[in-house]
């Protein structure tokens, strides 16, 4: 992979895939002291940058693979881009997509498509639908279209940042991408080692699914034994061979990000920015803050990388931003059963700025009490101090819930 393959990538895409827009963010900048750029990737045609390594590679195919057409596993996005890049070209493709992908990426992946696209839903995550897309592809003589782990997806991705760079007019401090499988970062750090190798370069990960950094780590591609698929842009258990490699090389600097971090910045986004991101998306931008130890002023240019985002989700995306911030509570209370029991727990235990958002018996019976599961939102973090000390003195007897616990899980 050299600069020169990414340029090359970049010149197949005229006049197909108009550049997106770089924006300064005030917010972003003001809060952490920088000087913080947006790659808006999220309003190109497929809504993700991923359109760009699968028009690449489909371009360079010969006029027999055309034919026999191409077959992809993706979590949503890259699916996406094939539908795209194939129904541009008349090249009928396969698509294999994993069960927790959210129905509004599958929609768009047909839409996008039309008939040159057909879509197999199977497994539970990325890594399954890839090995079915893989097992298909020798059986049906299609070619396969890897989601990061081939050059031509590598150096595709990799038009991303020079183009954000030739908007920018110089080279940024800093450069933050999400990382998943790997493909953009392998195309960031390909032409950036060349015409600018004096940028740091950072790779955000989702804390379920750091599997770069396993593999640097390791010094070799690792599985994942488990993952949490909530990023499902970013939700992959084994980054691909060529990404590692290119990654090794570039020693960007890694970090993970919380899920719930990430959800609270995907609401600044909306609420602040007006900006649509899917959580993918928001995962570079989440990353900023004291632990990439950049200077003050400095210029660090994100990559949003998408805005596929299911609007079922915002629900679970609040609670989690909630928990993360230390506003959102659980707790598993015996109540009497008796009148006014609640009302009793309401003023003495509660505080005015806090709130029951949830109420449930988990279990009814004709017991003197009753445990219910009760969801407390504070008005704000410091708060949980006070209404812990109120509950102790209470008479009930309560049961925290920690979001690490099991129980949390199956209750919440």
């Amino acid at each position: 992979m050299t600069a020169a393959d990414v340029a090359a990538a970049a010149d197949r895409f005229t006049g197909v895939i108009p550049p997106t827009p770089l924006q300064r963010n005030e917010r972003l900048s003001a809060r952490h002291g920088l000087d913080v750029w947006l790659k808006r990737e999220d309003l190109n045609a497929v809504r993700s940058y991923k359109g760009r390594g699968a028009l690449n590679f489909v371009r360079s195919l010969d006029a027999g693979q055309r034919r026999q057409g191409v077959i992809c596993a993706s979590a949503g996005n890259h699916a996406q881009g094939v539908a795209f890049a194939c129904a541009s070209l008349g090249i009928r493709a396969r698509v294999y997509l994993p069960r927790t992908t959210p129905r509004q990426k599958r929609d768009r992946v047909a839409h996008l498509g039309g008939e040159s696209v057909r879509i197999v839903v199977t497994g539970e995550t990325y890594d399954d639908a890839a090995a079915a897309a893989r097992a298909d592809a020798e059986d049906l003589g299609m070619t396969l279209l890897p989601a990061f782990d081939d050059p031509r997806t590598i150096a595709g991705q990799g038009t991303v940042v020079k183009e954000a760079v030739e908007q920018l007019g110089r080279a940024p401090d800093a450069v933050v991408v999400p990382v998943g499988g790997g493909g953009l970062l392998a195309g960031t750090l390909a032409w950036l080692r060349e015409e600018h190798p004096e940028v740091r370069v950072v790779g955000a990960e989702p804390l379920g699914a750091p599997s770069m950094a396993a593999a640097l780590e390791a010094g070799h591609p690792v599985q994942l034994e488990h993952i949490d698929p909530f990023v499902d842009g970013a939700a992959v258990r084994r980054v691909g061979r060529f990404t590692h490699a290119i990654a090794a090389a570039g020693r960007p600097r890694m970090v993970v990000v919380p899920e719930g971090r990430i959800c609270g910045e995907i609401l600044d986004l909306y609420q602040s920015d007006g900006i649509i991101s899917e959580p993918a998306g928001a995962l570079a931008s989440a990353a900023l803050g004291p632990d990439l130890d950049l200077p003050s002023g400095a210029t660090v240019l994100c990559v949003l990388s998408g805005g596929n985002n299911d609007v079922s989700r915002y629900a679970e995306i609040v609670e989690r931003a909630l928990v993360h911030e230390g506003r959102k509570h659980y707790f598993l209370i015996d109540f009497p059963q008796e009148p006014g029991a609640l009302r009793r727990f309401l003023d003495e235990v509660l505080g005015p700025d806090d709130d029951i958002t949830r109420f449930e018996y988990v279990k009814r019976n004709n017991r003197e009490t009753g445990p219910a599961l009760v969801g407390v939102e504070l008005g704000a973090p410091e708060n949980l101090a006070p209404i812990l000390k109120r509950m102790d003195d209470a008479p009930h007897r309560v049961e925290r819930i920690f979001p690490d616990s099991p129980l949390f899980g199956f209750l919440v």
